[in-house]
């Protein structure tokens, strides 16, 4: 009896053996899978650093002993229909320890004295993607990675849940196919087998450590990561390290792109700014900026559109110094920017600023005193200028920038017709396009407006005498918005820019059309016909048709409003207004873009219908009428209005 006890030991304990074998192969083929699922359904309050650290503490640990099968729950076994029932064990042990994490569990990870770790710095959509998340219990976060990281279907996923112990995984299943995933199944953001490292605080550290040695030392300490079992003791220093912590306000967790970071990418916007200014390891200001943007109040400006709400994950830092003898710090999360200022008039200022160009990301308002304000232009701005936009044919003047930072330059104006406005034209480095220069305007908040400019569908050909005498090539579509730094461009805006729609913070892009050229009656010289549109960062959207008139002052509004007139998505247009000639007969005057082919008319008692090859119709009355309407017809069949 005692020898075939003894004998038996053996082929129990290669029995035993064996099943461990199997899941530490599975284990290390899908450790990243599983690394994945496991910080996804991690507590959204942890910083990204204590749940890279989790993650990979929870699969490590997943690695069952010899002991585990005596003891395995029948609900932790695989259901007979998976593919791989080795891998469906780990997976649930792992979702299990990541829903309900051990408050004190050792994690079989290495750690370093002073450094951080994190996921890589996604863009707008992950940043998007993220803050839904974070918005989602651990039990629907679970829910998302097996449906989007392991692809099971919703009925499988509310299986798995409920192996895993979650009480009502049908719930959280349908909290889960609310988030949109996007493209892509695997955000970076959210991978932490892709980590960056960076270090805490410094010259906190090197204060501590002067006080103790002649000498600085950075300790270091690393637990043994050993997939069969085996413990490993953390310093006290990685210990409290490892401790959740309020990532948004730790000055330490801010995102720091390379200097040369611009010059390596095609994506060329704020996400590519890197950390400038004399003061980025000023942990006090950047704390204090951390901390206004962590608890909004009173002292917290956001421009129409933009939300308040905290980053949901540690922004990335653009600026950090002293302007005009004030701090001033500059933050992006991927969405908004950040302006906070010291002092008894600053705070915190936000603007969107998602979905960024070269240009719309071009300069960032740093300062700003009575009508000068000083610029951080983006690190592609090889030169800058400013120019008066009433003054085309003056010369640029030279703005100094050293580090980024302007000289004081007077800005604003640009809507009111009543005074002249400066406007930045700055000129990008070859490496982002050869030649390239555009215009900014301030428009009073933190971003200053792109202006751009689309030319007249017609270009006058030699021998005519006025212009628009000659048919549109209507089998062309209209030009599209360039830079509004060529001469046309440049007198359009001095004659009609102070007629945009709108010329408040929010402000995005600025586009004057000239979309007909008039010759007026009694040879009274021609009228200009412009569409100014403002499009805001947040999408929408107004435009205001306008025509300029011979010895008038300025140019004259003739309707418009909110919505997509004038815009890629909305490209005709018609527009009308009253006109004297010098010899005093009253004209309807009325025009349209490059596809009208007819214009219509209509007043109480009287109505003018006819085609106009040149999209252009002037009709005499005797005095002016109270109700008029005016109706253009397209080469499509389509009758459009203008707009109001």
């Amino acid at each position: 009896m005692a020898g075939r006890t003894v004998g038996a030991a053996p082929a129990a304990r290669s029995g035993a053996a064996r099943p461990v074998a199997e899941a530490e192969a599975a284990l290390v083929r899908h450790y990243r899978r599983l690394v994945r699922l496991a910080y996804l359904a991690l507590p959204a309050d942890r910083d990204r650093h204590s749940r890279v650290l989790a993650a990979h503490g929870a699969v490590q640990r997943a690695l069952p002993f010899r002991w585990t099968r005596r003891t395995e729950p029948t609900a932790s076994l695989p259901a007979a229909s998976e593919p791989d029932p080795v891998y469906a064990a780990l997976r649930l042990r792992v979702l299990r320890a990541a829903l309900c994490p051990r408050p004190g569990a050792r994690l079989l990870a290495p750690r370093v004295w002073g450094l951080r770790l994190f996921t890589p710095h996604g863009g707008e959509q992950d940043a998007a993607l993220d803050h839904a998340l974070a918005g989602l219990d651990a039990p629907a976060r679970a829910a998302f990675a097996l449906r989007v990281v392991e692809g099971l279907a919703d009925e499988r996923a509310a299986e798995v849940l409920r192996q895993a112990g979650v009480e009502r995984p049908e719930e959280a299943v349908a909290a889960a196919a609310e988030v949109a995933a996007g493209p892509e199944a695997e955000p970076p953001v959210f991978d932490p087998c892709a980590v960056r490292v960076q270090p805490t605080d410094l010259l906190r550290r090197r204060r501590t450590l002067t006080a103790v040695l002649a000498v600085g030392v950075l300790g270091l300490t690393t637990t043994a990561a050993v997939l069969g079992g085996g413990s490993g003791s953390a310093s006290g220093a990685a210990q409290a390290d490892d401790r959740p912590a309020g990532a948004v306000t730790d000055p330490a967790r801010l995102v720091r792109v390379a200097p040369d970071a611009w010059q390596h990418t095609t994506r060329v916007d704020f996400t590519a700014w890197p950390a400038r200014g004399d003061r980025r390891e000023d942990g006090a200001l950047l704390g204090r900026a951390l901390a206004a943007w962590s608890r909004p109040g009173a002292r917290t400006h956001a421009e129409p559109g933009t939300d308040t709400a905290p980053p949901a994950t540690p922004p990335q830092l653009l600026y950090a110094g002293t302007v005009d003898g004030t701090g001033v710090a500059v933050l992006y999360d991927g969405r908004r920017i950040a302006r906070y200022t010291d002092g008894p008039g600053g705070g915190l200022d936000l603007a969107r600023a998602d979905g960024a160009d070269p240009a719309t990301a071009g300069a960032v308002v740093l300062h700003r005193r009575g009508t000068a304000l000083r610029y951080l232009l983006a690190p592609w701005v090889d030169a800058a200028e400013t120019r008066r936009i009433d003054q085309p044919d003056a010369a640029a003047r030279p703005l100094d920038h050293p580090d980024g930072v302007t000289a004081a330059a007077p800005g604003g104006g640009l809507a009111d017709c009543k005074g002249a406005a400066t406007v930045l034209q700055l000129h990008s480095s070859p490496v982002i396009a050869e030649k390239h220069a555009f215009l900014l305007a301030d428009l009073g908040g933190l971003l200053p407006a792109h202006l751009t400019y689309a030319p007249p569908p017609d270009r006058v050909q030699p021998g005519t005498t006025q212009p628009g005498a000659n048919p549109p090539d209507r089998g062309q579509p209209e030009r599209e918005p360039r830079e509004a730094i060529a001469q046309d461009a440049l007198q359009a805006w001095a004659r009609a820019g102070c007629a945009v729609p709108d010329g408040t913070p929010g402000v995005k892009q600025l586009n004057l059309w000239a979309f007909a050229v008039q010759p007026l009656p009694q040879n009274a010289g021609s009228a200009a016909w412009f569409c100014l549109r403002a499009d805001r960062w947040t999408g929408e959207g107004s435009a205001a048709t306008a025509v300029l008139l011979p010895s008038a002052r300025g140019p004259q509004r003739t309707g418009g409003g909110p919505g997509r007139s004038c815009s890629r998505f909305e490209q005709d247009t018609v527009a009308w207004t009253w006109w004297r000639s010098p010899q005093g007969a009253e004209y309807l005057l009325a025009a349209g873009s490059r596809r009208v082919t007819r214009l219509t008319v209509k007043g109480p008692d009287w109505s003018a219908d006819r085609p106009v090859p040149d999209r252009t119709l002037a009709v005499e009355r005797p005095a002016r009428a109270a109700a008029v309407q005016v109706e253009a017809l397209l080469d499509n069949g389509n009758r459009i209005s203008p707009p109001h």
